[in-house]
């Protein structure tokens, strides 16, 4: 008898059941894992906060609403309220891409792309680093669901919708252009979006689009100086041309659907192998051609982009431009679906899913023990924050306001120290527009670097901006899974405010 495993059994009798028991064990995962071993928060998590704590309409980093909501979060439950605000981004990106599939090829199918985007996250999303990527993903995918829904069923309320969807993504990632270029194109390129056009809806909702996103256009004709210089930092990966680092990250991300993809398809197997069967409706050719559209376009012409710029802009995090991935191939997979070598390609499956989390944690936990790598999530932040904070509370007498230094240390310090101290970003002062220089002489802050000596000298660069600092003997911290490592330590200095 041909064994089925549990998972098809409900794949077939529960999808819903299916669908959010793994978006929420996913959350789950990645919300518990960084809340409970994080001594700090990951990637540019602290920058993306220390600029949100200045609520300003933009920077060089790009528009303000992903930075204004990891503050909130953050002044709501800390570092676990940031960690807990991308999972919910990601659920609803899933929610919305299943809804699609639903409406397009049936449950079970939108299931299984779903499914498969568990081996899209596991290489390309690093949902817990919070910011403009994480936050664009479900306007994303929620925009090309409502996009659907007003073009083609035809439910015309929904370009409204769809503008509300497309402003508050460009108010997160320049990203949204990109997506916002492709809709126009597809409406113009077939017969039934020139049909929708029109209507009087699309060109009322374009209005709305407009109102939204104006605040941040109005700032952007000011600050396009800040955002061009954002988009000319270095390239990820070092000595290669952006085009082929993007190149290489598209391939590298659906290396885990790829997987699954060769192990459910039963690659290669022999003649007469037998497979429980998924079965769905016919889809339609413009249903066809919009999500294999969707899917493969945006990757295909930011990768365009990068190769004739020979800079990412926007396109440095690949969360957006994956999203449709899972969903194409089930269109492109048929109407019927056998899945060979279930147990295997489950077993797979679930090490994808618990694997990522569990490595993360046994990096944390065990590997100060084996080899002498500096985990940036290890270091004890709060401590770190605690310290400098009391220290120039103790020294002047007032609460510390301003943080500077270090580009990784700062931000961390600033994010940590009790009194939320603003930060001036000493090694690229302007793209904290801000802040001034004179601002840290008059009021007092506190500069913080690695102290690669006994002395703790100061860089060049800080001592230049700073002349009067006296550096203070290095501190020490540890780490709260020490093992081999060396103690962390860091060079400071207190500015006393003026007048002291």
């Amino acid at each position: 008898m041909h064994y089925v495993s549990l998972i098809i059994e409900c794949l077939r009798g529960r999808p819903n059941l299916v669908f959010w028991t793994v978006a929420l064990t996913q959350a789950a995962l990645w919300t518990l894992v960084p809340a409970l071993l994080y001594g700090a928060p990951p990637g540019d998590v602290p920058l993306v906060l220390a600029v949100g704590h200045e609520f300003v309409l933009g920077s060089y980093l790009g528009p303000p609403l992903a930075f204004w909501l990891g503050e909130m979060a953050f002044k709501l439950a800390g570092s676990p309220g940031v960690y807990l605000l991308a999972q919910f981004c990601i659920v609803i990106a899933y929610w919305a891409v299943f809804t699609l599939g639903r409406r397009i090829v049936g449950t079970r199918h939108a299931v299984l792309g779903v499914l498969l985007m568990v081996g899209i996250a596991s290489f390309a999303v690093p949902s817990v680093e919070f910011g403009p990527a994480i936050l664009a993903a479900p306007f994303w995918a929620l925009a090309l669901l409502h996009y659907w829904r007003a073009v083609g069923e035809g439910q015309r309320g929904y370009w409204f919708v769809l503008a509300l969807d497309l402003g508050l993504l460009l108010l997160t990632s320049y990203i949204g252009l990109l997506l916002l270029a492709l809709l126009i194109l597809f409406t113009l390129a077939t017969a039934q979006g020139r049909r929708a056009m029109t209507a009087g809806e699309p060109w009322i909702a374009l209005i709305l689009l407009v109102i939204v996103v104006l605040p941040h256009a109005l700032w952007l004709y000011e600050g396009r100086a800040q955002v061009i210089d954002g988009f000319n930092d270095s390239v990820p990966g070092g000595r290669l041309s952006a085009g082929v680092w993007l190149c290489l990250a598209l391939l590298a991300a659906h290396a885990g659907l790829a997987l699954l993809v060769a192990l459910a398809g039963g690659w290669p197997r022999r003649r007469g192998d037998r497979a429980p069967e998924i079965v769905r409706s016919p889809v339609g050719s413009f249903a066809r051609l919009y999500v294999l559209t969707f899917a493969l376009m945006p990757g295909l012409a930011a990768v365009a982009f990068a190769f004739a710029t020979g800079k990412l802009g926007p396109f440095d995090a690949l969360a957006p431009l994956v999203l449709m991935s899972g969903l194409a191939v089930m269109v492109a997979a048929g109407d019927t679906v056998m899945l060979y070598r279930e147990r295997l390609a489950s077993s797979a499956w679930l090490g994808l899913l618990f694997g990522p989390p569990a490595l993360v944690a046994a990096g944390i936990l065990v590997l100060p023990w084996i080899a002498p790598v500096d985990l940036k999530v290890a270091q004890p932040a709060a401590a770190m924050g605690a310290f400098f904070a009391e220290s120039f509370q103790r020294r002047t007498g007032q609460p510390l306001a301003f943080v500077s230094g270090d580009e990784r240390l700062a931000p961390l310090i600033a994010l940590t120290a009790p009194d939320r101290p603003r930060l001036y970003f000493a090694w690229a002062p302007d793209r904290s527009p801000w802040i001034g220089p004179g601002e840290l002489i008059t009021h007092g802050g506190v500069l913080v670097w690695p102290a690669i000596d006994n002395i703790g000298a100061p860089p060049p660069t800080l001592k230049d901006q700073f002349p009067a600092m006296l550096p203070e003997a290095p501190r020490a911290f540890s780490r709260m899974v020490q093992g081999r490592l060396p103690q962390i330590r860091l060079g400071w200095s207190v500015l006393r405010p003026q007048g002291q």
